[in-house]
């Protein structure tokens, strides 16, 4: 289905992602449009996620990508972010995260000199305490997280990665950013998006995500290709790999993937696979060639150690 994508720009496109032209040109003008504009970057993409995307942009609402590990739902972010010539703007979700890491934080050491900075130049003057105050509180001491970066550039694709990992809180707080696409600093005030961000969201489906988020977004389901695509997208990745060696590995690793591994690989390993097996100079998958690179699409020891025992057959389905 994807791709790694190179980079390419289309910097006219991305208005229309907002939603604020009634004459779509480039890759907004339809879901093929779409499609060939990724195709270009290398992410390759079946129709049903190419009309998806399409949707998601024209219809300026956030798309929810859920699916298996490795099967290209950041890579397709980052593909959009290089088609509508956007700053693709990351936030990796983990345990614990909140809203002021997703939003904003003030620049304490900053805010400290400033002060001392005041305190020196006043001498015997007494300050003014509430101008003091609002000088601390100026743009200029804040830092902006990922939300608040979106907000603030225009064009962006704003890429909130694996929700699942995060808690119901930070769903909560993501509900009305996503439906207002503004926040409010209680400082300074409001800051709204002139062209709301084209957002990403991606989840390995480590736990179920909330209907609330949801119901804002369009979903996307992704799964590993089947096995032409991923022939296809070696081929794309990798120009010089021999016709063999491709459907060979792309073969095999479809059979790993239905194994009982603790990390079935994911199209990135297929391509990792692939070339290191380019490098060492194998114009076939064998069984020592396979046993040599297995580093390269397997990342657990007891997978490894699995498959090693298994090769010949693996090889020969």
């Amino acid at each position: 289905m994807w791709c790694a994508p190179p980079a390419v720009a289309h910097a006219s496109a991305f208005r229309h992602a907002g939603g604020v032209t009634d004459s779509p040109a480039g890759p907004a003008e339809s879901p093929a449009a779409l499609a060939a504009a990724l195709r270009s970057t290398g992410y390759l993409a079946d129709d049903g996620l190419a009309t998806a995307t399409f949707l998601a942009m024209r219809m300026n609402r956030p798309l929810f990508c859920e699916g298996e590990p490795g099967t290209g739902k950041t890579a397709l972010a980052q593909a959009l972010a290089q088609v509508l010539g956007a700053k693709l703007i990351r936030l990796q979700c983990h345990d614990g995260i909140d809203a002021a890491q997703a939003l904003y934080d003030w620049d304490f050491p900053r805010q400290l000199l400033h002060l001392r900075a005041l305190e020196a130049t006043a001498g015997e003057n007494p300050l003014d305490t509430e101008a003091v105050e609002a000088s601390l509180y100026d743009p200029r001491f804040l830092l902006a997280r990922p939300i608040l970066q979106a907000l603030q550039t225009t064009p962006s694709v704003l890429l909130i990665d694996e929700i699942d990992r995060a808690d119901d809180e930070f769903e909560a707080f993501l509900l009305e950013v996503l439906t207002e696409h503004a926040v409010t600093i209680p400082e300074i005030g409001e800051v709204r998006a002139t062209v709301p961000p084209l957002v990403v969201l991606t989840s390995n489906r480590t736990r179920e995500v909330h209907d609330a988020l949801k119901r804002r977004c369009l979903y996307l389901w992704l799964d590993h290709p089947d096995l032409a695509r991923e022939i296809e997208i070696l081929h794309s990745r990798l120009p010089g790999v021999p016709e063999r060696l491709a459907a060979q590995v792309a073969g095999a690793v479809r059979a790993l993937r239905q194994a009982d591994l603790l990390k079935p690989p994911g199209v990135a390993e297929t391509i990792d696979w692939a070339r290191a097996l380019q490098l060492v100079g194998a114009t076939h998958l064998d069984v020592d060639s396979a046993a040599a690179t297995l580093g390269a699409v397997l990342k657990y020891r007891e997978d490894a150690d699995r498959v090693r025992k298994q090769l010949d057959t693996l090889l020969a389905s």
